[in-house]
């Protein structure tokens, strides 16, 4: 199961009996999963210049996903005793894919939130399984090899796209606060182990935008492996570093500053 992705350095990983009910009773949702994955591209210029949020390489995937049938899905639970409604409780969950007989797979997509946001997304699977009203809860996040990988991608971007210094930057649709660059500044200039402009950067941004404190893939299995969601079954996807391409360029900035031209 999600064999090609495999093969195309996604992490996957079952628990609770998710790779059986989904071999069983969704086969077709996993493979739309599949389809989703396999087309998602993310160019390194939205990596840099996304803002604090999503790239729009994740909002395309929102938008493929919501294309195979995986919309937004509000969930509501109430407790009624003699007829007399008590408790209601709401669970929006950004993708649910409801299939005939009504049983339903939910998917959530966790590109760069702090990290506190997966207890958010298995405690609500967790109570949605518990209630009859989902099978199997899906997470997508990073991967451990684009987490680890980043300083790379981003130093890679710096190398090729010839960025020597803030004014070489902000063409590419990002700009450091004054404290970041201060900080930049201070490790370019510091008298023990000065380093360039690259590395200054690249550390100070990797810390502050894709940190440890971040959703990736580490921090999702340390929570499953504590039991948090248990026992839900749940299906985990690791995004790999071979998303991240760097063949667009131009094409990818001006994407990105018309977007940021266009918005309210």
């Amino acid at each position: 199961m999600l064999t090609s992705l495999l093969a195309k350095g996604f992490q996957v990983s079952f628990h609770s009996h998710a790779e059986a009910i989904l071999s069983v009773d969704f086969p077709e949702a996993v493979a739309e999963i599949e389809t989703a994955l396999l087309n998602l591209r993310i160019p390194i210029e939205e990596v840099i210049g996304s803002g604090g949020g999503e790239t729009k390489g994740t909002q395309r995937l929102r938008r493929a996903l919501s294309q195979l049938n995986w919309p937004k899905f509000k969930f509501t639970i109430k407790k009624i005793i003699n007829q007399e409604e008590r408790e209601s409780i709401s669970h929006e969950i950004d993708h649910v894919r409801t299939m005939p007989n009504g049983t339903r797979v939910a998917l959530e997509i966790e590109w760069n939130n702090k990290d506190p946001f997966y207890d958010r997304d298995l405690e609500n699977f967790k109570r949605l399984h518990a209630d009859g009203a989902i099978s199997v809860g899906v997470i997508v996040t990073r991967g451990k090899s684009l987490q680890d990988n980043m300083k790379g991608l981003v130093r890679r971007f710096l190398i090729e796209r010839q960025i020597h210094n803030f004014d070489d930057l902000e063409k590419w649709n990002y700009a450091p606060t004054p404290k970041q660059k201060a900080q930049i500044i201070r490790r370019m200039q510091r008298d023990v182990d000065p380093i360039g402009f690259s590395d200054a950067f690249t550390d100070k941004f990797v810390s502050d935008k894709y940190g440890e404190a971040t959703t990736h893939w580490r921090k999702l299995e340390d929570r499953v492996n504590r039991g948090v969601g248990n026992p839900c079954p749940l299906l985990l996807i690791g995004l790999p570093d071979t998303i991240i391409t760097f063949d667009e360029a131009e094409i990818a900035l001006a994407e990105l500053t018309s977007d940021n031209q266009t918005d309210p």
